[in-house]
């Protein structure tokens, strides 16, 4: 179950990257779950990992590696999380590096790990080396749609995204796929996401790209708001494009930019469209707040209340639930007779109580909508942010009920 059509793109192949797709067999016999990222010498490499505390061996070792030397091999596994497995974790993620470094004749600490699965559970490393040949062996540039299922866990389908922008006379290509359908909060979530454009971006420029862009996307997304262990999102520049290089203070960039955010904007909201027995993308967009943090406050009380997402799962249009989640924020000092809150267009809350001008007529019709907008205008300010999420439903149990068997 998901929400809208969700088919793949025509992926457009990034210059000076290759993938590599192979089957270990961990979680199940013959399924597609080890790809093999491979760039050009030259290549740049930034991102965001999880702030969870426990992270994976992975998360660690590619923090480690990512900080020593330029990366040259990605390597993902789905299946098994290698979180929650001490200093065994480690080894066996190191191991894992070593290999494909002694295949692809480059040093251990220009390989980056990453795992997503069950936590706990020691990584079957044995599966995973006897397939990195495979992987190495059928590298190629046009098997992105393939490389986004074989990232897959819970997801129902796989979730990618690529566009192509002229940059002053030079065409940039970038291409990207993610995963993730629970244990999704932002600061990461359970997600993986890769992003490569072949444009030459300065190491400043594409850490600065790679924060601001991943915390306006993927650190806006919630499904149950649990933060996992394991999530990364990198973007890959591989330099390759043939123009000038892209500063910080270069005019290309504010185009390159806005690409690059359309990627990772449709990246993160597949991850919600596809949220564990999602029926409903639900946009919560909070106005008029004095300070970026009681807009975000106010949004993830909203997107995170249980009330609120089996609600939206009955499309029954309780508007007391949404005003209580508001109410409970924490917002210091917060006037409740000023503020409006909307669903759709139909404003439901005004003057601290239901809107004259309401019906239920009217909110029913928004709530029988598959994609929903809820508007919290506080009336303190001129701050204004945006999170995504997805209702809750009977299938959402049922998937983490079952999540091991």
């Amino acid at each position: 179950m998901a929400v809208g059509p969700g088919s793949l793109p025509e992926f457009f192949p990034v210059a000076g990257v290759r993938l590599g797709i192979a089957s270990a067999g961990i979680k199940k016999p013959g399924r597609k779950d080890i790809v093999v990222f491979e760039l050009a010498p030259g290549s740049r490499v930034s991102g965001l990992f999880t702030t969870n505390q426990f992270c994976a061996a992975p998360v660690t070792l590619s923090r480690k590696h990512l900080a020593e030397k330029a990366p040259r091999y990605l390597l993902i596994n789905t299946g098994n999380a290698n979180a929650g497995t001490g200093e065994r974790g480690m080894r066996d993620a190191l191991a894992c590096c070593e290999a494909l470094a002694q295949g692809a004749g480059v040093s251990t600490t220009e390989v980056l790990p990453f795992s997503t699965g069950v936590i706990g559970e020691p990584l079957p490393v044995r599966k995973i080396l006897d397939a990195l040949p495979d992987a190495l062996a059928n590298t190629a540039d046009n098997r992105w749609a393939e490389a986004a299922s074989g990232i897959m866990t819970t997801d129902t389908r796989p979730k990618g995204e690529s566009v192509q922008v002229d940059l002053d006379g030079h065409r940039v290509t970038i291409s990207g796929i993610s995963k993730g359908a629970g244990m999704i909060r932002p600061n990461m979530a359970t997600m993986l996401g890769f992003i490569a454009t072949d444009a030459l971006i300065a190491p400043d420029a594409l850490q600065a790209l790679a924060l601001e862009l991943g915390e306006q996307s993927f650190n806006r997304i919630t499904i149950d708001g649990d933060t996992s262990t394991n999530d990364a999102c990198m973007l890959i520049a591989s330099g390759q494009y043939g123009g000038p290089e892209i500063t910080l203070d270069s005019p290309l960039l504010p185009a390159l930019r806005d690409a690059l955010k359309g990627v990772y904007l449709n990246l993160a909201h597949a991850i919600v469209r596809d949220g564990e027995g999602a029926t409903k993308f639900v946009t919560i967009r909070v106005d008029g707040a004095a300070a970026r943090k009681e807009a975000l406050d106010v949004a993830y009380t909203v997107a995170h209340s249980p009330l609120v997402k089996t609600a939206l799962f009955a499309s029954d249009p309780n508007w007391g639930r949404i005003l209580a989640a508001v109410g409970r924020a924490g917002v210091q000092g917060l006037d409740v007779n000023a503020l409006e809150i909307y669903l759709g267009d139909v404003c439901l809350v005004r003057g601290g109580g239901r809107a004259e001008d309401y019906s239920e007529e009217r909110g029913q019709a928004v709530m029988d909508q598959e994609e929903i907008t809820i508007t919290i205008d506080l009336k303190r300010g001129d701050i204004s942010e945006t999170v995504w999420t997805c209702d809750f439903s009977h299938d959402y149990v049922s998937i983490n009920a079952d999540y091991r068997s």
